[in-house]
């Protein structure tokens, strides 16, 4: 099952200056956040990311970033593992998820 998680949130970065185009990024990734386009890498969906850190782990060139296990994706997988309702800990800050 792939989650949508919240939108807009994601910390999922892609400079495709840096790019290669070699596709690891395509196939690490679980829930298919890349194509390639142009020969380069492209995001299709950044609120599919589930910021697990895979792809940029596996980018030879550091083209992509992404701060795993934190924010609004964490807590919604968390909550959904829990039963539970999404908690990123932000209380009563808006600014947060």
């Amino acid at each position: 099952m792939i989650l949508k998680y919240l939108r807009g949130v994601a910390t999922l970065k892609l400079d495709s200056a840096k790019c290669i185009g070699c596709g690891l990024c395509l196939n690490v990734c679980p829930h298919a956040v890349f194509k390639l386009e142009s020969r380069k890498a492209a995001i299709t969906d950044a609120d599919l990311c589930m910021e697990c850190g895979a792809c940029a782990l596996n980018c030879p060139t550091a083209a992509i970033s992404v701060k795993k296990g934190v924010g609004c994706a964490q807590a919604v997988r968390m909550g959904f593992l829990k039963g539970t309702e999404p908690d990123c800990g932000c209380g009563d800050d808006s600014s947060c998820c």
